[in-house]
């Protein structure tokens, strides 16, 4: 068995790192990170709202708008992400609760535990320690400059 996040977890996370990774002066457009990570632009949509209304990320209006991050990469967990994101979910799933004595008392906490620890553990993990792997993993920022000429 492994810990499963949600699809819209994933993809917060995603975007919140790619965001980072290709900042430069001008904020990264959604249809840019869209882009690169071949999901359809509306479903990104409600996820970065989630994220600036969490002040993970700000949104900036305008033909140049798009988001940036709203504190510094170090600032910034991935515990932080994830809980934004999970949030999303749980608003929109059924909670299964336990009904037995045992499910109660038993399994639940034990459950709770683990995804307590797992929490501790993302929220060691900040944005910029992701960034740097990235680099070091020779992943490519996508700086959006193009040279306009050859040679």
């Amino acid at each position: 068995m492994m810990l499963r996040l949600s699809r819209k977890t994933l993809l917060a996370l995603e975007a919140v790192i790619d965001i980072a990774f290709n900042a430069r002066p001008e904020p990264v457009q959604a249809k840019e990170i869209t882009a690169r990570q071949g999901v359809p632009q509306r479903y990104l949509e409600q996820v970065m709202q989630q994220l600036v209304r969490a002040g993970i990320l700000k949104g900036v209006r305008g033909p140049r708008g798009g988001y940036r991050l709203a504190r510094e990469r170090r600032r910034i967990s991935v515990g932080d992400v994830v809980r934004v994101a999970e949030s999303i979910e749980d608003a929109e799933e059924e909670k299964i609760r336990p009904r037995s004595d045992l499910g109660l008392r038993i399994v639940a906490p034990l459950i709770q535990t683990l995804q307590d620890d797992v929490m501790v553990r993302l929220d060691s993990v900040t944005i910029e320690d992701l960034c740097q792997r990235a680099r070091s993993q020779g992943v490519d920022a996508d700086t959006g400059v193009s040279a306009d000429f050859t040679i």
